[in-house]
């Protein structure tokens, strides 16, 4: 694909739709999934849509407690599993496991993430934001491929975000260690990593039948902010002073429940058969970037995120980065 196949389908649905709204003519009724992050923010959300149309719903948790009370008032089939997506041998774990236990998988929605966050490391010294958001469910992915390419129709979604505009790949320095560290560039680059993922993963999936969708869900109030202070998030213009929503926001954002959307719509719209690998927003395959919109910033796709060429040498260094540790 490139970025001359984002062409939006009019799906119907408009920006703040609910992501129950979403999927409510879909029949879903004995499919399995599996959602990273389904514990929190949009990804609880997710997990509350899908139960509530008979999936089986299994999250991984880094916190055993805090998604016991997250996940203990949602109505059907939904477990949880230890996984953390920084410590890649709990990852593997956990692929093993569902491996085993499972008999398919017809979802797995990529959706955990952190944001903006202090230098760190993780795995053998992986920039954080990399590290977690890509190469944390580059490993699962491939951990649970024999699930997926057993299943008829499979459909992975990678949550991605308008920030991959922000920075392509930095093929010279992925990790940071030779230019100084900078939490938005670093975030960027993991969010164009995860729409370069899903281009390439089609690739891998076509002979079974499978497909692959990045996914920006909008700007919504999540504990994704939890590492910008409220001065930033007033720079930004998110926040007034008094730590109220601003009108940028009031308008723009959406709730959890309507930042689901997307997602759902990625996971299960049959408007995205023989649609391979696109990025989608807003409920709808998103459109190329238009600079001459003032809200490009906010809008569409950037060419750099749609590159088959720089999909395939990002699937190529992750392997490369996996086969180290």
């Amino acid at each position: 694909m490139a970025v001359a196949d984002q062409v939006p389908t009019d799906s119907g649905f408009p920006a703040k739709t609910d992501g129950a709204v979403v999927i409510a003519d879909i029949d879903l009724a004995g499919k399995t999934a599996i959602v990273t992050g389904g514990y929190s923010g949009i990804g609880l959300e997710t997990v509350r849509a899908l139960a509530a149309k008979g999936v089986k719903v299994v999250v991984p948790v880094r916190s055993p407690e805090k998604a016991a009370d997250a996940l203990g008032g949602i109505d059907g089939d939904v477990a949880s599993a230890p996984m953390d997506l920084g410590d890649l041998a709990s990852v593997r774990r956990f692929a093993n496991e569902m491996t085993r236990a499972l008999d398919r998988l017809d979802l797995l929605i990529n959706n955990a993430g952190i944001m903006a966050n202090p230098e760190t490391r993780v795995g053998p010294g992986w920039e954080s934001q990399f590290g977690t958001n890509h190469m944390g469910h580059f490993a699962l992915t491939l951990g649970l491929m024999p699930l997926i390419e057993k299943t008829p129709g499979a459909r992975v979604v990678a949550l991605s975000s308008t920030a991959h505009k922000i920075s392509d790949i930095r093929w010279d320095d992925i990790q940071f260690e030779s230019g100084e560290y900078d939490k938005w560039q670093a975030y960027g680059q993991a969010k164009t990593a995860n729409a370069l993922f899903a281009n390439a993963l089609n690739r891998r999936m076509r002979d079974a039948g499978g497909l692959a969708f990045a996914v920006h869900p909008g700007g919504i109030f999540t504990p994704l902010q939890r590492h910008l202070p409220h001065e930033e998030q007033v720079a930004l213009g998110w926040l007034n002073e008094d730590g109220s929503p601003s009108e940028l926001a009031k308008a723009g954002f959406k709730t959890p429940e309507q930042g689901c959307s997307t997602t759902l719509w990625a996971a299960t719209s049959p408007k995205l058969d023989g649609k391979p690998g696109v990025y989608c927003e807003d409920c709808d395959i998103a459109a190329p970037t238009d600079p001459e919109n003032p809200m490009a910033r906010y809008r569409g796709v950037d060419a750099h995120a749609c590159s088959d060429e720089s999909a395939e040498r990002l699937w190529a260094v992750s392997e490369g980065l996996l086969a180290e540790v």
